[in-house]
């Protein structure tokens, strides 16, 4: 499931408490509402990851020399966006508040 960057960037970074009743009253479980969080978590986790080194690998020099090291303002500007972003965590907290979340029993 993917949510636009506009929702993301806009999320509250800083951990507030969560109302575990409403949590629990989602899917009748709260460890079941807690694994699903969870497992979406991991999801936009490893999403990212792969979206920013993707972005990342735009600006490597493949070469020998070490001692080289360019600074490049779009690079920066990348990683900052990055860690402005709430993290992983939160953001599937706030889709499986919004019912951004599909989730089925086995």
């Amino acid at each position: 499931m993917s949510t636009s960057r506009k929702s993301i960037t806009s999320l509250n970074p800083l951990i507030e408490t969560r109302d575990v009743v409403a949590l629990k009253e989602k899917t009748g479980n709260l460890y079941e509402s807690i694994a699903v969080i969870s497992r979406r978590a991991n999801q936009v986790s490893v999403t990212m990851k792969e979206e920013l080194h993707r972005k990342l690998d735009e600006f490597t020099v493949h070469g020998d020399n070490l001692e080289e090291v360019h600074e490049n303002k779009e690079q920066i500007e990348i990683s900052r966006i990055y860690e402005r972003m709430a993290n992983a965590p939160l953001q599937a907290i706030n889709e499986f508040n919004e019912d951004q979340v599909y989730y089925r029993k086995k």
